[in-house]
């Protein structure tokens, strides 16, 4: 298996040629069973294999439950903001920093609660959104351009469901 692969085993985010109703509730489907399948994924994995990195300078699994986490978290927060405000510009921040503090040395119960938290809300915001609340954006000063949410919906199930398959084929490289 090749680096590219190894890094993203389900292939790089691509952008819809079109938001079509069957798209979505794809996205919303993967996005509301998330939590459950990371759970299972990392069911009855020891400490050993939760600090096993995917790939050699990779995350561990400890390290991708967590960081799904903060990244959900955050993505929430975004999509709020992109409901209340007009094209609000959002708040970057150092996922790899992120990853390295003391609190992703917790278990990942901890994120996986988080995310069971996040994600039912998430889901229950974007399940009620309009047609014009998924056109709204939001500004990303690191991509420098305006981003739609129906865009930020399908990059954040493009995203669970990537770190999802690292955990997944680590276990199945490793034989776990």
């Amino acid at each position: 298996m090749d680096q590219e692969q190894l890094i993203y085993p389900t292939g790089r985010f691509v952008k819809p040629a079109e938001y079509t109703a069957e798209y979505n509730a794809n996205c919303l489907r993967k996005l509301k069973a998330l939590p459950g399948e990371l759970r299972q994924a990392t069911y009855n994995l020891n400490e050993q294999q939760l600090d096993t990195a995917y790939r050699q300078d990779g995350w561990s699994p400890r390290e991708i439950v967590h960081h799904l986490a903060d990244s959900h978290m955050n993505s929430l927060v975004r999509f709020k903001l992109a409901l209340t405000e007009d094209v609000p510009t959002i708040k970057p921040y150092d996922q790899a920093r992120w990853v390295q503090g003391p609190d992703t040395r917790l278990p990942i119960s901890t994120s996986l609660s988080i995310l069971d938290g996040v994600h039912a809300r998430l889901s229950h915001l974007i399940e009620h959104m309009t047609e014009e609340d998924h056109a709204r954006k939001l500004y990303h000063p690191e991509m420098e351009k305006e981003l739609e949410l129906r865009h930020m919906m399908a990059l954040y199930a493009w995203h669970g469901h990537h770190h999802l398959t690292q955990i997944t084929e680590l276990k199945q490289r490793q034989g776990w």
